[in-house]
């Protein structure tokens, strides 16, 4: 498909939909953030059969509102960009599509009955929620602290794993079938659930040393639940220093990358040349870190 230039109305809408620098921009996102909730809503509401048997027919007329929209918005998207394929075929293009590909579907697979259920159709429109993570700054955050430290929780979970493997390997000679450890797998099954301090208690020790071996590894577990969480809260607290020094909603207009530095000329993911950078792009967040001590 050719490009196509951002000029004109077309630029004003780019602007608008995929930044929020301006009083326009900040008002398309909050209302879309306050239309994809609602629209959740009312396919939860629709799915308790009380409400569905009385008010089923204008939550269809809603939900069919609430789709027009999302439609109309996806268009907009497409006819903004200067490459909508890539837009399309990118994850948020692709939650886009199926958060409204459903509605339109369901008025042709009744006649399918006998192959799938319209009811599990319209779950997936659930999967607008997705389109939150767009329009907040702190679930963009969260997902490159996620993925700077990915390593790290990868390494954890690996030595996790080694411990259960030994673990319930050791339970399953100490307590044996006769108390419900009845192989290496469901005696590690034992040791997931009570590392993680689940405990469905559906096998319990009977032995005395087993029990010893159950205590210390719930003790473990405490100390190993908050591992993760520190990992990525240290890549979250330095993601926030670095953002703090220089942050902007500055958009590629190529790959649609969003956060280019002020004194950049090329885009950091595909090397495009950036149109000329303007104050009102600037972002400093609400908080500045604390000075050091």
């Amino acid at each position: 498909m050719p490009e196509k230039p951002l000029t004109g109305w077309r630029l004003r809408w780019y602007t608008v939909i995929f930044e929020a620098d301006t009083r326009a921009g900040r008002l398309f996102d909050q209302a879309l953030i306050g239309v994809i909730l609602l629209s959740i809503a009312v396919v939860m509401a629709d799915s308790v059969q009380s409400i569905h048997q009385v008010h089923g027919r204008a939550l269809m007329g809603t939900e069919w509102i609430f789709t027009l929209l999302f439609s109309a918005e996806y268009l907009a998207r497409l006819l903004s960009v200067r490459r909508p394929l890539q837009y399309a075929t990118s994850f948020y293009g692709v939650i886009d599509l199926v958060a409204v590909l459903p509605t339109y579907l369901a008025l042709f697979v009744p006649e399918l009955h006998a192959f799938i259920d319209v009811r599990v159709l319209r779950l997936l429109r659930v999967f607008r929620v997705f389109k939150l993570a767009a329009y907040v700054a702190e679930y963009q955050s969260l997902a490159r602290a996620l993925s700077a430290s990915r390593r790290k929780i990868l390494v954890f979970l690996s030595a996790v794993l080694m411990l259960v493997l030994v673990m319930g390997t050791v339970m399953y000679v100490v307590e044996g079938p006769g108390n419900g450890f009845t192989s290496i797998p469901t005696s590690v099954y034992w040791a997931i659930s009570t590392v993680t301090t689940v405990g469905f208690g559906d096998i319990a020790p009977k032995t005395d040393l087993g029990r010893l071996i159950s205590s210390f590894m719930m003790l473990l577990g405490w100390g190993t639940l908050a591992v993760p969480t520190g990992i990525v809260t240290s890549e979250m607290a330095a993601h926030r220093r670095m953002e703090w020094l220089q942050v902007t909603t500055r958009t590629c207009h190529e790959c649609l990358a969003e956060g280019q530095a002020a004194d950049a000329n090329f885009c950091f993911n595909c090397g495009a040349r950036l149109p000329p950078y303007t104050p009102a792009q600037a972002k400093p967040p609400a908080d500045p870190p604390a000075p050091p001590r």
